[in-house]
Parts: structure tokens; C-alpha cells; sequence
């Protein structure tokens, strides 16, 4: 992440994910005047280039970020990236952000990554404005 640029300064869970051995699902910022732009780009360049444990070169699968996100919850630190979806038993639960084009190609994208489940894209972006998506919020909450 860029160290003070959000509330997290960039959980690696919203850059990068395996999805299964050997294939990795990355985020890509296409905004050249984001501060996450250049770290993406660079999380690319060093997984494409990496491998695996046998030294296989590991697949990368790409998801652009959206650029065209609804504006009723929107801020400067909206968590718009599609990397926090959810896996459980059949499906992968997915954020979508208005952008008609991103949502539908991290959608496919997300198919490709996990061919034996369903994926269900859903609107959740008042959990992005507070910082978060899906993956976030399905995380353990202790009793006390």
C-alpha cells in the first residue's frame, strides 16, 4: 500500500489473492492519478515474473478497478477494487460499483479464477465507503 493514503495504508488482501495453486487474482488501478496506480503496477510486474514452489510460473489473472463508480456513497477513500470477494462452499461473492465494463470483466475474470463456483456480483458500497468489501465484512467477531 502508500503509507497515510487510506485507512489501512493497503491490506495486501485488497491487491492481491491466490485463487488456487498456481493462479493468483491481482488488482490493477488504471488511474494514473491514484496513488495506487504505480503500486499496482508494480505488484504485476512482480508476480508475473514470480513462480510457484515447483518453479512453475504462476497465472496471474488481472482485475482492472473500476472508473465510473456511483456516487451515493463515494469519497476519497472508498474501497472501490473488486479483489475482496468472498469464496464459500459453491460460490464467490463479488462487489460491483456501477461501472457497467469493470464489473462485468471482474466478473469473468472471477469465473475463470474459480470455474467450479457460481459468482454472484453485489452492490455494496457503503461497505467500500467505510474502507471495506465483502471479504472484510465475513471476517470472525469475538464474543468479547
Amino acid at each position: 500500500g502508500v503509507r497515510g493514503m487510506d485507512i489501512t495504508d493497503g491490506h495486501t488482501d485488497f491487491y492481491a489473492r491466490f485463487a488456487r495453486p498456481g493462479v493468483v487474482v491481482a488488482g490493477y488501478d488504471p488511474d494514473p492519478e491514484s496513488p495506487d496506480h504505480k503500486v499496482t503496477e508494480r505488484h504485476l510486474e512482480i508476480l508475473e515474473a514470480a513462480i510457484d514452489a515447483q518453479g512453475r510460473k504462476l497465472k496471474v489473472l488481472v482485475l482492472e478497478g473500476p472508473t465510473d463508480i456511483r456516487s451515493k456513497f463515494y469519497h476519497e477513500e472508498f474501497a472501490a477494487g473488486y479483489i475482496g470477494f468472498y469464496v464459500c462452499n459453491s460460490a464467490v461473492l463479488m462487489q460491483k460499483f456501477g461501472d457497467r465494463r469493470a464489473d462485468r470483466k471482474a466478473e469473468e475474470t472471477l469465473r475463470k479464477a474459480f470455474p467450479k463456483h457460481d459468482v454472484i456480483a453485489l452492490s455494496v458500497d457503503a461497505l467500500a465507503a467505510g474502507g471495506g468489501s465483502i471479504h472484510c465484512s465475513t471476517q470472525q467477531e469475538p464474543i468479547a
